[in-house]
């Protein structure tokens, strides 16, 4: 990892925001620990990706798909799938994220905790901020990460969504 020396200030409590570009050694993951990770790109969540995941999930729900019907509720308008939403986390996530040297590859491995705070309208835009809470290895090979996720929707003050998600990491022996 190309800033290393910056995560040693972990250790006195100090937050960094860091861009997870590049590989990190092994031995340093536990170090990661409490590293806020660079957030995704703003992602603008149109009717079409909303009525495409309709099509998909059977969820053809007025508040979803009907814009004229959504705009008489008290929402005023369409709002956008709760699990479209947590759906669309591993690709954001992966914008920045960890890639440890040798990896074979990264798997998802569920959610602690997911609770949707606030309604997302369609047309907003959204993005995820990572926090590495934990990081356990499993085997010679695998490594359990555990990260706090938080989805803002911009121009708002609260929050989409918060999640505890795992991810699997595989290393090659």
């Amino acid at each position: 990892m190309k800033n290393i020396s910056k995560l040693k200030l972990l250790a006195v409590g100090q937050i960094v925001k860091v861009k997870m570009s590049g590989k990190v050694k092994i031995k340093d993951l536990p170090g990661l620990i409490g590293i806020e990770i660079e957030p995704s790109s703003w992602l603008k969540i149109t009717q079409n990706r909303v009525n495409l995941f309709a099509k998909v999930t059977n969820d053809f729900q007025f508040i979803h798909v009907d814009p004229e019907r959504a705009a008489q509720t008290v929402f005023g308008g369409p709002i956008v799938h709760g699990f479209l939403l947590l759906s669309l986390l591993p690709d954001l996530n992966a914008q920045h994220s960890l890639i440890p040297e040798n990896l074979l590859m990264s798997i998802n491995y569920g959610s602690d905790k997911v609770r949707y705070l606030s309604p997302v309208r369609v047309g907003k835009r959204i993005r995820s901020l990572q926090k590495i809470i934990d990081i356990k290895q499993k085997k010679s090979d695998q490594w359990l990460i555990k990260k706090d996720i938080k989805v803002e929707i911009e121009g708002e003050k609260k929050l989409a969504l918060v999640a505890e998600m795992l991810q699997m990491l595989i290393i090659k022996p």
